[in-house]
């Protein structure tokens, strides 16, 4: 079973995700959260597989969040995708740079 994490700020996002997502036997969405700091937070509190990050949130983003979640030891297998509609080389090399697992 792959354990995922939903953070972003956008709630029909994360409910659109949560449907795809769950559509497979050996997906399940643990937490969400809509922002970068619960985001932090929920993984911490479910040490998810995955993590789904949003990058433009309000408080913080989720290139500071991943760089948390990537800098805790305790959290060392947990594999951030940042999910994106902006496509500058600038917001990739930014969640490269913070430790995502991939960005798209």
């Amino acid at each position: 079973m792959i354990r995922v994490v939903l953070v972003d700020d956008q709630a029909l996002v994360r409910e659109g995700l949560r449907a795809l997502l769950e559509r497979t036997d050996d997906i399940v969405v643990v937490g969400e959260a809509d922002d970068g700091d619960d985001g932090v937070l929920m993984v911490a509190a479910t040490a998810p597989d995955v993590v789904l990050m949003d990058i433009r949130m309000p408080g913080t983003d989720g290139i500071a969040a991943t760089r948390r979640i990537i800098d805790d030891p305790a959290l060392s297998q947990v594999h951030v995708v940042v999910l994106t509609t902006f496509d500058t080389d600038d917001n990739v090399l930014d969640t490269i740079r913070a430790g995502a697992s991939a960005s798209s």
